[in-house]
């Protein structure tokens, strides 16, 4: 058969010589036709570039800290030591702090790292990517090393909850990528880029991952906030309790598109209603000098100034040995966060115990996620609740400002 049809083969130009009224349009249709399955074939390999981009782009994460023991399971894992040479340990592998090492089962290691095809267990929790185990002088550290958009599917719902309307979602995944990528940017060279707490973004592995979150992260998946072509500071918090805070009044930097905004969307929240603890001036003398302020026989708080939106600039602190002011955020740190929830709060001492009364839920600055929420819930879109939060901004692919 082969020998038949290449007895039969004509030339193009025998073809057109033959045939030139009607092969003539169909040649030059078909070279039409071969133009345009290039052009897109090139086009669309150019997406590819653009995606491998993204997906290419890691984040480093402290998900221990200061420990001084650290136990690593898992399945399939393979573990090499700081020149990446293979190591055969035991697992569950038991790692404890030595003299500038990393001691396991009586070996030294200067650094150990571990990845699995799916997760690694670090203390129980199951992280994606590799685990990184170096030692400090305050114990031992590790870092979960990930594909930026696995991490951003894994923060969702320690954050928020995936179950929210899909556009607070998505508004959630552009503004973590966006706070991810800016602390990346701003602590390179560090061992790590961001830490999996209250301090930068909650984040506990895979273990609470869903098809919403991954769907979220997916349908944005590359998107940043940026104002003047750089992507911003895009920090948030949980309920503002009625107005969003200036950056300024909290970290004394002052960014054009974080001077707060109108928000009374988080007052039937949770978190939007009124809070009220107490504690004792011990007990809060204790929490002052753990995070280093020099405080000595405290019996009394005042409140300071109040600013605009109705925040404690300053709490003054009145001890036997003399009083100090500090901010109201700085006191908030000190005391914790999960205490005095945010800076918008009265105060009131009673037999040597402080009853705290507020509002609101974190710094106040930035996207206030159970506003984002209700305004999801109104029907804008996560662009929309984003140009609201952080007005001047704008929606970028990460391929347009690289």
């Amino acid at each position: 058969m082969l020998e038949k049809h290449q007895s039969k083969k004509l030339t193009r130009c025998s073809v057109m010589c033959f045939y030139p009224q009607v092969l003539q349009p169909l040649y030059r249709m078909s070279i039409i036709i071969l133009l345009t399955l290039a052009t897109t074939v090139l086009s669309w390999s150019g997406r590819d570039r653009i995606s491998a981009a993204v997906l290419d782009e890691t984040i480093r994460v402290a998900i221990v800290k200061s420990a001084s023991e650290v136990t690593v399971a898992g399945e399939g894992i393979l573990v090499t030591n700081e020149v990446g040479d293979a190591l055969v340990l035991s697992l569950p592998a038991t790692v404890k702090p030595g003299k500038d090492c990393l001691l396991v089962d009586g070996r030294r290691f200067r650094r150990l790292t571990f990845s699995a095809s799916s997760a690694v267990f670090v203390n129980n929790k199951p992280y994606r990517g590799l685990a990184e185990l170096t030692v400090t002088d305050k114990g031992i550290l590790v870092v979960n090393q990930l594909p930026l958009e696995e991490y951003l599917v894994g923060l969702i719902n320690c954050e928020i909850s995936s179950a929210w309307p899909i556009e607070a979602v998505k508004a959630q995944a552009i503004i973590a990528r966006t706070y991810a990528l800016n602390r990346k940017m701003a602590r390179t060279g560090s061992p790590y880029h961001l830490e999996s707490s209250v301090v930068d973004q909650v984040y506990e592995g895979c273990l609470i991952e869903d098809s919403r979150a991954s769907r979220a992260v997916l349908e944005t998946k590359g998107e940043v906030l940026t104002f003047g072509g750089s992507i911003i500071q895009a920090f948030y918090h949980s309920s503002c309790g009625g107005r969003t805070e200036a950056s300024e009044n909290v970290w004394g930097t002052s960014l054009p598109y974080l001077q707060g905004v109108e928000c009374q969307y988080c007052l039937t929240s949770p978190t939007g209603t009124t809070w009220e603890y107490k504690l004792s001036l011990s007990e809060i003398e204790d929490r002052l000098r753990a995070a280093g302020y020099k405080v000595s026989g405290l019996y009394d708080i005042k409140p300071g100034a109040v600013n605009s939106r109705g925040r404690l600039k300053q709490v003054v602190l009145l001890a036997a040995k003399g009083g100090t002011a500090i901010t109201g955020e700085q006191f908030r740190k000190a005391v914790g966060y999960g205490l005095i929830k945010s800076t918008r709060f009265t105060l009131k001492n009673s037999k040597n115990e402080i009853s705290f009364s507020g509002s609101g839920n974190g710094h106040g600055v930035g996207l206030c996620q159970w506003g984002a929420k209700q305004r999801a819930l109104d029907g804008f879109g996560c662009g929309e609740i984003l140009a609201y939060y952080y007005p001047g901004t704008e929606l970028q692919k990460l391929s347009e400002i690289r």
